[in-house]
């Protein structure tokens, strides 16, 4: 009767334990192929993602941006440093009697 106790402690307590530890190295091993795949995903599509700019110009203390570009900086005539975005795509000189604004306009982009 005592070898079969024992054989019944064996039989439920030690599987568990091993179990358990399968468990745990089965998950990690699904954690890493599923963050091996995250990975190259974000990698693929991050690839794809471009910064582009442009300048736009204009005469007076305005000047607009592009369709699609946001205004990032901007530059004014008559050594006037004074400067605002509007609407986050316009450059406004705040100086009296500007003759020329600039704007660094840029827009992120998917490519190929």
């Amino acid at each position: 009767m005592m070898k079969f106790a024992i054989f019944l402690f064996f039989a439920a307590f030690i599987p568990a334990k091993y179990a358990s530890a399968q468990t745990c190295v089965i998950e990690n091993l699904i954690d890493e192929k599923v963050q091996a795949a995250v990975d190259s995903k974000v990698s693929s599509a991050l690839s794809k993602v471009q910064l582009m700019c442009t300048s736009a110009s204009a005469a007076g203390a305005d000047a607009s941006c592009p369709s699609g570009y946001l205004a990032t900086g901007c530059a004014c005539g008559m050594a006037c440093g004074s400067w605002d975005i509007r609407s986050e795509t316009a450059c406004h000189c705040q100086c009296a009697r500007i003759d020329w604004t600039a704007a660094r306009c840029c827009k992120v982009a998917i490519v190929g």
